[in-house]
């Protein structure tokens, strides 16, 4: 059973730790260690980004079977949603966890109607999720030569310079019986 507890202080290091080895695990896939893909200290997100995710939103431990398996940050604003974060601990990959936390946020703001979230454009794995598995579709693919209008500046700024290579964007425009 999957559950969405949300993020306790007390818990707040661990999951940014949890978040990180997420991140780096599809990294590592596709680049090796050896990629200007990572960030201080070899992560692919920093600490600081993840951060202010939290601090900008909802923050959520993806519970299974009363035991954390990943996270979740999102962010609403009247009838938009944006997914800012998910992860799931590499040990629960292809468990069907990630698609059961995504279909609990739905459930927790069903006053959404569109929601939107990123990815970077090496993570085969996310993008398969976001598109086959939770009905999203890619609007945008920003880059050096066309960055993302909501973030001139980079909010993920340097160090963050795997970004910059490339982020699909993604739209999931709800449907109501």
């Amino acid at each position: 059973m999957i559950e969405l507890r949300p993020l306790e202080i007390t818990d707040r290091d661990q999951f940014i730790k949890d978040n990180q080895e997420a991140f780096n695990y599809g990294a590592l896939e596709e680049f090796g260690m050896c990629d200007d893909h990572f960030e201080e200290d070899g992560q692919i997100i920093s600490r600081e980004t993840i951060e202010r995710s939290i601090d900008g939103g909802e923050a959520y431990r993806i519970m299974c079977d009363g035991k954390p398996v990943g996270g979740v940050v999102i962010k609403v604003d009247g009838d938009r949603g944006n997914l800012d974060l998910l992860f799931v601990s590499p040990k629960a990959h292809s468990k069907g966890i990630g698609y059961a936390a995504w279909c609990e946020v739905e459930k927790l703001h069903p006053e959404v109607m569109v929601w939107e979230t990123v990815t970077p454009y090496f993570e085969k794995r996310n993008i398969h999720f976001y598109v086959n598995r939770c009905g999203f579709h890619i609007t945008e693919f920003y880059n050096s030569h066309h960055p993302d209008p909501n973030d001139p500046d980079g909010e993920m700024g340097e160090p963050d310079k795997q970004f910059q290579d490339g982020m699909f964007r993604f739209e999931k425009i709800m449907k109501r019986d």
